[in-house]
């Protein structure tokens, strides 16, 4: 084999392969359901924790080290029509779970706060329907 038709064949299988890079892409960032944080809490907190819920959205635990309190906002997917959502957040040292929100909301629930500087948080609720639930995390 030449050098020139080696060239050409080495081209072709390259473009080849980064054609069919680029048009598997666009389909795989089209099915990601993870939404970003949307700073909810304010300035000063960091997110530490997180979890998907379902295909309806992603709950985001997030700390302040200047203030020792955790915060949680649950946001959906997509905005739309209000759904169903609530969120609870307490220390786990406690049987006391008054620090929630819960109503119909459009795009996201929270923020809620809890001072847990030096021990471990459970954060749970859903979002129409959809439930999750963290026990002890964050410890700290």
């Amino acid at each position: 084999m030449t050098h020139l038709k080696r060239a050409l064949a080495i081209a072709a299988v390259t473009g080849a392969g980064a054609a069919a890079l680029m048009a598997a892409a666009p389909a795989a960032s089209a099915t990601a359901s993870h939404v970003a944080y949307n700073g909810a809490c304010g300035s000063g907190y960091t997110v530490v924790n997180s979890t998907e819920v379902g295909d309806k959205g992603t709950a985001y635990l997030t700390y302040s080290s200047a203030t020792g309190k955790n915060c949680l906002v649950a946001i959906r997917n997509v905005a739309g029509e209000p759904v169903p959502m609530t969120i609870y957040l307490s220390r786990s040292d406690t049987e006391i779970h008054d620090i929630y929100d819960s109503g119909n909301y459009r795009s996201y629930a929270g923020p809620i706060y809890v001072s847990a500087r030096g021990t471990c948080v459970d954060w749970w609720g859903w979002i129409d329907g959809v439930r999750f639930e963290k026990a002890e995390t964050n410890c700290g």
